[in-house]
Formats: C-alpha cells, structure tokens, sequence
C-alpha cells in the first residue's frame, strides 16, 4: 500500500535512465529516507524506472520525459549520436522543469533528489544534484562539457558526490577537480548490497547493464566465449522484463534480471564478476570487497578511464569489448580485487537535514 501522500514529509527522487547505475545507486538512499521518516517519491522512464518499481513496491512512481539517449552499434559514433540527441535532451529537460513545478504542489514536496537529471529541481524547495562527474569526459571537449555539467550543478542548493573525498577514491579525476565548487559534499561509495561471508558457489558471474544494443552485443560475445568455460557461472542478463526467467545448462545459470537480496546473495557467493566498469557497478564491487573483471561499453570515455584508472591501481584487470577473449580473466585471478576498499560513507540521514529546514 501506498504512503499517504499528501501527508507525509515527501521527497521526490529522480535518477536518469542511462542503464540501471543511476537507479540502483539510489536505492539506498531511498531506504535511508524512509528509515528516517520521509516518503520518497520516485520518477523516471524506461528500464530505471521499471526497476525502481520491482525494488519498492509500495511507493509511489511518476513517469518522466525520456531522454532518448541510445547507443550506436559502433562506439566509435556515441559522440555524434550524443550530439545530434541535444535538442531532444534539452527537450526533456524542458518538460521535466514543468512537471516538478506542478508536483511540488500536487505532492506537498520537501525536498528533491535529482541523479543527473537536469530538470529535476525548483527554487522552492531544496533540491540536492548526485552525481561523480565533476569532469566530463569527452575527449577534445573535456573542457566544455566539464564547464556545461559545473554550471548545472551550481544551480543546486546541494551536489553529493558519491565518493570519498581523499583516501582510495573509486572516481578518480571524474569526481575530483582543483577549483573549489561550493555546494559539493563527498557522502561516501553508496550501495544497495552488503557484504556476507557466503560459501562460494561460483567461479565466476556474469552481471550486464547499460543501453542496447551495446549491452546485446557484449552478452552474445560472452556465451559464445564461455563455451569453453569449465567452472560454475552465474550469467545475469540485465534484461528488466515482466518476468524473471531462468534457464539452466551444464555448468551455466542463466537469470534475464536479479533484484534486490537475491542479485546480493549471488554476488556474495560468487568468487570473480565480469562486467561493465559503471561507477555504481563499481561502488557495488567495493563495498563487497569482489575480484572484477571489466568490459568498458565501447565509446564511453568514463568507463574507460575507470577501467584503466582501476588496472593502474592494481585491482582490476580489462579488456576492450571488440579484444576480450576468455582466457583474459586470469589476470583478474592473480589482483587483488578490492579487498582493501575501507567503507568511508556518511550517515545519510545527517544529509536529510537539508530537507527539515522549517
């Protein structure tokens, strides 16, 4: 059942549909809402909003323009795509701004919580911006599109940085600058998972996201690589659809989608996961000290410097999407992994007090 919504204290929580990162890095701070008496509303489009339905049930949901970003088949061309996809970005964003001015009444918020959607904010409420781009990468136009998100953020009364803010930082330059930016505050690697001392049940999982048709590509590159596989897998697909499927074979189970405690638990008990270098995939890995192996999505500039960034720092191994061969993995083997991540994240509820200013 649904919280009354006129009269609870609520906050509306937005994160943008680019895969499933910017939905699942939020679940956590969705609980920790209503472990402190607020009730989140949820909005977005798409696959991240689906899933926020699966994870929280009883809250409710609001459908938000789509961005209509999508992926080429050629990484090499996600740049112009991006480009020539502006004007219906700015589209969006455009409506997104109209709508929040209209639930900030109908729905009595507090506060919002926008994940890099750039509409989702008013001056008559306080309004908070995530994200762990400070720097955007984008090749020759760094500066530019570093300058144009700077800008964006600046219009918050708050920008929280999942990430710590000096010891083993998982962003890296992306989350990092020199100038001083005002309304920054580093919460900490966020998580919906927790670490459990599970036996160890498989040799290794496969854990996909991200748009299509990139994330199509990488699943039949790797069923075909893992023919030749002799140790138990988990595959999960990252398909958000109606119905979990599953489909067993000699030493491979297969899942179209995981949620919540059941995607934690095989996590747990898996010994090396193979997957995406997305920064939520990431925090997720850290907090449960995994062994990893990444596939940046080709032509996207942050996925590749954390992979790289990641491999320099000795705890994972990578490979390009177009080169991976399966016997890359066993690099991943002989790392360290992040067993030595050290959990630096705030209580979020202390970040809260933002939205009980009278």
């Amino acid at each position: 059942m649904e919280t009354d919504s006129k009269t609870a204290k609520n906050v509306l929580v937005a994160p943008l549909n680019w895969g499933l990162g910017h939905a699942t890095r939020c679940i956590p701070i969705i609980k920790a809402l209503e472990e402190d008496g607020f009730n989140p509303i949820l909005a977005s489009d798409g696959v991240a909003l689906e899933l926020l339905r699966k994870e929280f049930p009883h809250l409710k949901t609001l459908q938000l323009p789509s961005y209509g970003i999508s992926y080429p088949r050629s990484g090499k061309l996600l740049k112009l795509r991006l480009l020539f996809s502006a004007y219906r970005i700015m589209s969006a964003v455009k409506a997104e701004r109209k709508l929040v001015t209209q639930w900030v009444d109908e729905y009595q918020l507090v506060g919002i919580i926008s994940d890099n959607r750039f509409g989702i904010r008013s001056g008559r409420v306080p309004s908070v911006y995530m994200t762990h781009q400070l720097r955007v990468f984008s090749g020759l136009s760094t500066f530019l599109t570093t300058a144009a998100h700077q800008k964006i953020i600046a219009k918050y009364d708050q920008c929280w940085i999942p990430d710590s803010s000096v010891t083993f930082t998982l962003s890296g330059k992306l989350g990092h600058v020199k100038k001083n930016i005002q309304n920054i505050k580093y919460i900490g690697a966020l998580s919906r998972f927790k670490k459990r001392e599970l036996p160890l049940r498989y040799d290794l999982m496969i854990l996909l996201s991200g748009p299509e048709p990139q994330r199509e590509i990488l699943e039949k590159k790797l069923l075909s690589e893992l023919k030749n596989y002799s140790g138990n897998i988990i595959f999960v697909a990252g398909k958000i659809e109606a119905m979990q499927k599953i489909r067993k074979e000699i030493n491979l189970t297969y899942f179209n989608f995981m949620v919540g405690e059941e995607l934690e638990k095989s996590l747990n008990e898996s010994k090396l996961v193979v997957c995406r270098s997305g920064y939520t995939t990431i925090m997720d890995l850290a907090k449960l000290k995994k062994k990893a192996f990444f596939i940046p999505t080709p032509g996207q500039s942050e996925q590749e410097y954390l992979a790289k960034k990641l491999s320099d720092d000795g705890i994972v191994a990578f490979s390009t999407q177009k080169n991976f061969r399966l016997e890359d993995i066993d690099r991943a083997e002989k790392l360290s992994g992040f067993k030595n991540f050290t959990d630096s994240t705030l209580g979020l509820t202390d970040l809260f007090s933002l939205f009980k200013r009278k």
